[in-house]
């Protein structure tokens, strides 16, 4: 497991707590949080406070920078979720990454989709990698993703490009033209 915002730590302590649950000696959750010094590091002291720091490790590094080492590493995750930055290319480039870290089939949750910019960037992995939305009970912020297994590849002749326009998403398919080059 691949968890991406730690601050108070809650998120976390429920990830771990189904963890041990599961009965597994090969568990492993992975914490990335840059910024956990601005939470007087409660959410880890809550994490080793319940006993859980053997199960959970702490990497305080942006996540951005942090995922592609975990790649790097062969860190393979079967579920992963994201309640980090809700800048739209820290939250596209960590999707990016997660893609390849959690395994075919995996599960992605992100919290905070009611964001335009997080809504906008799940919205690509969507529609053009084919990440299947799963039914959480409403309402909440939460969306969870099923990601296909065998992992699929996007056409690099078209592209669905995405806009929000009040209550709804505009989709807007390009291609190239048949003939046209690819690269100069």
């Amino acid at each position: 497991m691949i968890e991406i915002g730690l601050a108070y730590g809650s998120s976390a302590l429920a990830i771990a707590e189904a963890l041990v649950a599961s009965g597994s000696n090969e568990a492993r959750h992975v914490i990335v949080d840059a910024y956990q010094k601005h939470f007087h590091d409660s959410g880890w002291a809550a994490v080793a406070g319940a006993g859980l720091a053997g199960l959970c490790s702490l990497v305080e590094e942006r996540s951005q920078l942090a995922l592609p080492r975990l790649l790097g590493d062969g860190f393979v995750a079967d579920a992963a979720f994201v309640d980090g930055s809700h800048i739209f290319h820290n939250v596209f480039v960590d999707l990016c990454y997660l893609r390849e870290l959690v395994r075919p089939g995996g599960l992605v949750i992100l919290d905070d989709c009611s964001y335009l910019s997080v809504a906008t960037a799940v919205r690509y992995f969507e529609v053009n990698t084919g990440w299947e939305p799963e039914p959480i009970a409403w309402p909440t912020r939460l969306r969870a993703f099923r990601l296909p297994d065998p992992r699929t590849e996007p056409s690099f002749t078209s592209l669905a490009l995405l806009a929000w326009a009040p209550g709804a998403w505009i989709q807007a398919e390009i291609s190239l033209a048949p003939g046209l080059p690819v690269s100069p």
